[in-house]
């Protein structure tokens, strides 16, 4: 009985078909077409498992209602995507170590957001990339530029020997002098900026490469918020 039914359904949908010009419940004949193979598909299946389960109704049962909640979880997956984007990005933030940028979702089209963890000392230091070499800075508002130590600044294939340092620069240890640089770029996760001006300190004049306002500028905005600097551009 089953097998004549699944003839029938194909025989119509192949009607339908050659036909051409039918209508049916306000569909035309693609979609009735499809909708006949479709259900020629549902029928083949069900008939297999009807024989599969000949006799084990209770197990028939228990499959049924898994499959339906796997089913079930994955529609309601699909009607909260966004909302789960978000709490990932958000447990993703918890989890990631200080200095790491984590990408967060942005409503403007085009934009760029990262957000970075504070460090356990009450400082932002961000893990970056200089020309494509990774560095660590330390975010610094009250730093007018980039200030590179001497020895990363070798690392990125600065010529420190020729540089001239004759910018001064006030740190925590007094004024000290460091050399004008121009870097290719600087990348804090996703967001990149091109051309950025910098200084090189002299050797042992700092502690830690600073990221100044020449990049911060730069930027659409940037906002601490607690535990977390979130970055856009």
């Amino acid at each position: 009985m089953g097998w004549l039914l699944l003839l029938v359904v194909l025989v119509g949908a192949m009607g339908l078909l050659i036909a051409g010009d039918a209508t049916l419940f306000g569909l035309d004949w693609p979609d009735l077409a499809a909708a006949g193979f479709i259900g020629a598909f549902v029928i083949v299946i069900t008939l297999s498992l009807a024989g599969s389960y000949r006799g084990r109704t209770l197990h028939a049962a228990r499959d049924f209602l898994a499959w339906a909640a796997i089913a079930l979880g994955l529609v309601a997956g699909y009607s909260f995507r966004e909302e789960i984007t978000q709490i990932a990005f958000r447990v993703r933030g918890e989890l990631m170590p200080p200095g790491d940028a984590v990408s967060v979702e942005t409503t403007t089209p085009g934009s760029q957001a990262v957000r970075i963890r504070k460090r356990r000392d009450g400082h932002f230091i961000a893990n970056a990339k200089i020309n494509g070499q990774a560095m660590s800075l330390l975010v610094d508002t009250g730093a007018s530029t980039v200030v590179l130590r001497e020895a990363d600044a070798m690392r990125l294939g600065v010529d420190t020997r020729r540089l001239n340092y004759s910018v001064p620069v006030q740190t925590a240890n007094g004024v000290t002098y460091a050399a004008h640089v121009r870097l290719t770029s600087i990348a804090v996760g996703s967001i990149q900026i091109q051309g950025v001006d910098a200084l090189v300190a002299k050797p042992g004049a700092l502690r830690e490469n600073l990221l100044g306002m020449t990049f911060l500028s730069r930027l659409r905005s940037y906002e601490f918020s607690g535990e977390f600097l979130t970055l856009r551009t």
